[in-house]
């Protein structure tokens, strides 16, 4: 620049030469602050960065949109394959509750003889229970015996020898599906609502930004849309937190809603987390007496998992093998039948359940990406409401040399800046002095800054 300006002095050698030299080295050191005019022309040279970060920001919510409806696609399929396993898994269901009910039917044939052996049954099984529960638990085992003793008061004698506590936990877990699911969906809809509120407000803004003049003035175009149009703050929670969160807490419920599954259907509860996360809770064997393993976690939720125990009794035994006219009901084809239509209702539910983890995994991650893309792009459907009469505006430039201080070392200079972006309040914030205020590059720094404080403040980012 000095290298310019002695040429020019040479060339001249005139005072109207040293006039010029003169502004321009006041201007580059920012000693003569701009004019209105040069404000103006800032302000110009913003606005047209800001049309191509528009256009940019237009394309990816289009982007954004795109992963949204392969995500539909992947929900419809769900969909499909969860209608197909709850009818098998119902069929299953209502197979093993006809058993059941046919079970009970021969039960009544030798009713006073099944209900003494019951009377007996019920004291042993439930003490066993406690005495194995409170050598490895640390509390609750007062809780476990009444418990077991309200399940054992509303529970057939057979129901212990042919799975009828499978009976109840899976009904019991059809219930938490069906929570789970109507969740999902909620959330599902809510991401997909919102996905489409922000695309359908940017393409209004980017109809408006194909047929208009290069600089954007958004003012009474969309000003009635504005006025009947939903928000982003309106559609979700106040505030809105990003769409990844409307799955994350859901993950940690599902967690342990299928731990809670597997150890019930007498999977290795060892391999099985526990609420914190861990695998290392105290685990109940109940093996020779039952078929497997236990957490003291479980027992409380469910006392009916101490029906494992009934080899240990003697009474409970003998139920087994009762003798009803010349019928063992318990060794017969029913029995066989009910144990076959119960492992098809656990295969289903279990099934149902890794449909339903599958799903909300690849929720998680579609929301993640889907927050990416908002974050950096969802801003521009804001402009939708802009009301101003302009996009950006630079209306003042306050320039600070460098100093030096009293302990010698020199504070560098800088610009302080006062600009308005589409509808929101004046900013003030600084430009680093190596930039003066007549560089070209020094619009786009001040434009950039501004769109990344009004992205902080935007209701559609995170």
């Amino acid at each position: 620049m000095l290298m310019m300006m002695m040429m020019m002095m040479k060339r001249k050698g005139s005072k109207e030469s040293l006039t010029l030299v003169a502004l321009l080295v006041a201007s580059a050191s920012c000693i003569l602050p701009p004019t209105k005019e040069d404000l103006n022309q800032i302000s110009i040279q913003g606005e047209k960065y800001l049309d191509r970060q528009i256009e940019n920001a237009i394309n990816g919510v289009k982007e954004m949109k795109s992963v949204m409806q392969k995500s539909s696609e992947e929900h419809k399929r769900f969909l499909d394959d969860l209608e197909k396993t709850e009818q098998k898994k119902e069929e299953a269901m209502r197979t093993a509750q006809e058993m059941e009910a046919k079970l009970e039917k021969e039960d009544e044939v030798c009713n006073e003889t099944m209900k003494a052996l019951w009377e007996e049954c019920k004291p042993c099984l439930k003490n066993t229970c406690v005495k194995y529960y409170s050598r490895t638990c640390s509390s609750g085992s007062g809780l476990v015996g009444r418990q077991l003793e309200e399940v054992l008061n509303r529970t057939s004698p057979f129901s212990i020898w042919i799975n009828g506590e499978k009976i109840d936990i899976l009904e019991q877990e059809g219930q938490r599906q069906n929570r789970e699911f109507k969740n999902l969906e909620e959330k599902y809809t809510e991401m997909a609502d919102g996905v489409d509120n922000i695309f359908t407000d940017s393409m209004k803004v980017a109809d408006y930004v194909h047929y208009s003049p290069p600089v954007i003035y958004l003012p009474n175009f969309l000003s009635p849309y504005a006025r009947r149009g939903r928000s982003i703050r309106s559609l979700f929670h106040d505030p809105f937190h990003g769409f990844q969160n409307l799955f994350s807490p859901m993950m940690g419920m599902s967690r342990n809603f299928f731990s809670s599954m597997g150890s019930m259907m007498d999977m290795d509860s060892d391999t099985v987390p526990n609420e914190d996360g861990n695998v290392n809770e105290d685990v109940i064997i109940t093996k020779p007496y039952g078929n497997g393993r236990m957490t003291c976690r479980e027992i409380r939720r469910n006392s009916a998992g101490c029906f494992k125990f009934r080899d240990e009794c003697q009474k409970c035994k003998e139920i087994q093998h009762i003798d009803c006219s010349g019928k063992k009901p318990l060794e017969g084809p029913l029995k066989e039948e009910l144990e076959e239509a119960l492992a098809l209702a656990e295969r289903f539910t279990q099934q149902y359940n890794s449909l339903l983890k599958r799903f909300e995994e690849q929720m998680l991650n579609t929301s993640s990406i889907l927050d990416l893309f908002n974050s950096q792009f969802g801003w521009v459907s804001s402009l939708a409401n802009n009301t101003s009469d302009g996009i950006f505006s630079v209306q003042a430039v306050m320039c600070k040399d460098s100093e030096k201080k009293v302990d010698g070392e020199e504070e560098p200079g800088e610009t302080k800046v006062s600009v308005k972006l589409f509808d929101s309040p004046s900013m003030n914030f600084t430009v680093p002095s190596e930039i003066p205020w007549n560089d070209p590059k020094f619009s786009e720094v001040v434009a950039q800054e501004a769109l990344d404080r009004y992205k902080e403040t935007s209701v559609v980012v995170k």
